[in-house]
């Protein structure tokens, strides 16, 4: 079979409404995994030992197991366990939250941890409470160094949406899949599906470099 490109054109308004929901899915996902990452891995860093030994827990699971499990656990046996059924873009985006938090709650936890211990005592010692210490002084400087793997951890987890293809959530890939049923043209339509997460890849690639210039980070 020779290879049509046009077909591409046809069918790229499907392509495009399947890379929303694949933005939409990772925005979102991301928003909730900052939050979760953010406070777990600020336990790990300051909490006592009962927070600190949960936050451990949940690190060590989700970042032990692969995206797919986790998804199909949430879809498929949260039902049978809890008795809550969830539709699959909801599955997903939890997917995303549980799974992406565990990996920013080890950056967070290493950029504040890397800030020398001077700085917060120096703080104490002027009278500061320890959360203005950590809001005021240790946090800005960490953030610094939270921009470039946090870069990496949110396109990773971008290209971890094509994973939800298995529960049916119509993410770009599962968009290029059922084009690709029905007029079996491969070569062109996940050429197609491969150039438009290069392009979303790339241009929050391009973001993250932008802050990092302005931000000075070396």
């Amino acid at each position: 079979m020779e290879t049509d490109w046009s077909v591409i054109v046809d069918f790229l308004p499907q392509l495009l409404e399947g890379a929303k929901t694949t933005v939409y899915i990772t925005v979102v996902g991301l928003i909730g995994g900052l939050v979760l990452g953010t406070l777990a891995g600020l336990m790990r860093a300051y909490g006592g030992h009962i927070l600190n030994g949960i936050a451990f827990a949940y690190i060590e699971v989700i970042r032990g197991t692969p995206i797919v499990v986790q998804v199909m656990f949430l879809y498929f046996a949260l039902p049978v366990l809890a008795d809550l059924r969830i539709d699959p873009m909801s599955a997903a985006v939890l997917a995303i939250i549980v799974n992406a938090g565990a990996y920013i709650a080890e950056i967070v936890r290493g950029a504040f941890l890397s800030i020398g211990k001077g700085l917060t005592e120096a703080g104490l010692a002027i009278g500061l409470p320890h959360w203005q210490v950590l809001v005021y002084i240790v946090g800005p400087l960490a953030f610094r160094r939270l921009i470039p793997p946090l870069g990496n951890q949110f396109i990773v987890s971008l290209k971890d949406t094509s994973l939800f293809i298995v529960i049916g959530v119509g993410e770009l890939t599962r968009t290029g899949q059922e084009i690709m049923a029905s007029n079996f043209r491969a070569v062109e339509i996940w050429t197609a599906v491969a150039i438009i997460y290069l392009v979303m890849t790339g241009t929050l690639s391009l973001i993250l470099r932008t802050i990092e210039k302005r931000m000075r980070i070396l």
